[in-house]
């Protein structure tokens, strides 16, 4: 299988605008100067609370703080978050761990009495895909079904992380993570512009969506001197998306989504009407979310996601909020099979994790995998520990090729190009109301390599010029030498 691509996994276009970092001057700083002007670049924001902890990249024993400033205060991390939750799933599942779903009959006979589609969380899962789960069964003689089975129970509690903004969870970055996921649980769109004065022109990710949904599309292509804005959200009572905003004429295409509320059911219907397809009747359909499968059933048919390698790379590189609570739900499953709560169980469990590579528990306070929610709590220091730890780990390699490379992907794809930090600098970034943030490695040309951490938390300014006293503050990094 194949990852799905990100579906409007950050906020609206209009808050995740990236403007290309321009070059600063190329003089060299000296390492004990860094304080000073770092120090420049921040003051000139005095209404921004900081943290931020920069370390030369090695053991405990010889490393060097190079500029530290409320490097243990907890402030709100964003996207940063993602660190922590990659981190400790990758040290508890190992990189070649698959998420399995099973496809399992009472029997193995044509006509069967049950039939049962059993989810374990993978965010990776298409349509495509349970065209071939169908695909198989029939291969297998299946041909009647009295009853299907959408067994919702592996993860148990909230779908919906209750700490989420509720206009959050009308997107698809805020969308609900369940046993039985599907289209990452979103309604994916492209939009399209056209000439000036039209409305954009929308495309389903999924056709088979188009009975079930009805379009509000209030969009305007606008002219080539106009900004760009996006507003995608489902309604909350009614089968409505509404698409508010505006592209330019000429502009590229931009993929978005909206949650769905029922998301086992989602999948649920789109496997038996694959099941349809494949020429499998079914009399009768329900998703059962308490009582897990009875013993003696036999598996007919699986699929397994792509390596955690691979899914840890959707995570940070795209900030995948989906694949972050998918991530940390399945470490509370694992760690724990019987709980109540998958998600507070992945939350208790990463703190013992985290501790082995030497992140103290108290300075970080997570109520998400993803780092969506406001209330989130975590210190420049925890962060960098993280990243220092994860450097030590047999992980390491894996671990630092799922952050996105400035210039290059993911999120930093645009950032920092034609600058020195393009192609040396792969960091995690973060931006939500008030916060922004950028955690990640630095190998300086003249310098040894350095672990970071850039927290920001405001009222005002802007998030643009937040993110670039960070950038400034970055490029300082790059110009290091030994003095």
């Amino acid at each position: 299988m194949s990852p799905v691509p990100a579906i409007a996994q950050s906020p609206p276009k209009s808050a995740n605008v990236v403007v290309p970092t321009q070059p600063l001057t190329t003089s060299s700083v000296c390492a004990s100067r860094l304080p000073i002007d770092i120090n420049r670049v921040i003051n000139r924001l005095p209404n921004v609370r900081w943290g931020i902890q920069v370390q030369t990249l090695s053991p405990p024993t010889t490393r060097k703080t190079l500029y530290a400033r409320n490097a243990t205060t907890l402030l709100a991390p964003a996207s940063n978050n993602k660190l922590f939750t990659t981190a400790a799933a990758l040290q508890k599942l190992g990189a070649t761990y698959r998420i399995r779903t099973s496809v399992t009959g009472n029997s193995t006979n044509s006509s069967l009495a049950t039939l049962r589609i059993i989810g374990r969380g993978d965010p990776s899962l298409k349509t495509s895909h349970l065209n071939l789960l169908a695909q198989r069964l029939s291969q297998r003689g299946i041909r009647q079904v009295a009853l299907l089975v959408g067994d919702d129970t592996y993860f148990r509690g909230a779908a919906t992380n209750p700490n989420w903004d509720l206009e959050d969870t009308l997107q698809g970055f805020g969308a609900p993570v369940n046993s039985l996921m599907l289209n990452q649980n979103g309604i994916g769109l492209t939009l399209f512009p056209q000439t000036v004065g039209q409305r954009l022109r929308v495309q389903w990710d999924d056709p088979t969506d188009t009975p079930d949904w009805r379009l509000n599309n209030q969009s305007i292509t606008v002219s080539a001197g106009q900004g760009e804005s996006l507003d995608v959200a489902r309604d909350r009572t009614q089968p409505i998306i509404n698409i508010k905003g505006q592209l330019r004429a000429g502009s590229a295409s931009e993929p978005v989504a909206t949650s769905i509320s029922n998301p086992g059911n989602y999948l649920l219907q789109k496997f038996r009407n694959a099941l349809t397809q494949a020429r499998i009747t079914v009399a009768q359909a329900t998703v059962v979310k308490a009582t897990p499968a009875p013993a003696g059933e036999v598996e007919l048919a699986s699929l397994e996601s792509p390596t955690l390698t691979i899914l840890l790379k959707e995570t940070n590189q795209e900030s995948n909020n989906i694949y972050a609570e998918t991530l940390l739900k399945t470490v509370g499953r694992v760690q724990t099979p019987d709980n109540l709560d998958a998600r507070a169980s992945g939350i208790t469990a990463i703190k013992p994790i985290l501790f082995a590579v030497g992140v103290p528990p108290t300075q970080y306070t997570m109520v998400d995998g993803s780092g969506l929610a406001s209330n989130n709590r975590a210190s420049a220091e925890a962060l960098t520990k993280t990243l220092q730890g994860m450097a030590r780990s047999p992980n390491a390699q894996v671990f630092r090729a799922s952050l996105p490379v400035a210039g290059v992907s993911g999120t930093l794809k645009n950032r920092f190009r034609g600058t020195a930090a393009q192609g040396r600098l792969q960091a995690k970034t973060g931006t939500i109301s008030g916060v922004t943030s950028l955690s990640g490695y630095l190998t300086p040309p003249s310098y040894p390599a350095i672990a970071f951490s850039i927290l920001a938390n405001y009222s005002s300014p802007s998030t643009d010029t937040v993110r670039s006293a960070i950038d400034e503050i970055v490029l300082l990094m790059t110009r290091l030498r030994s003095c």
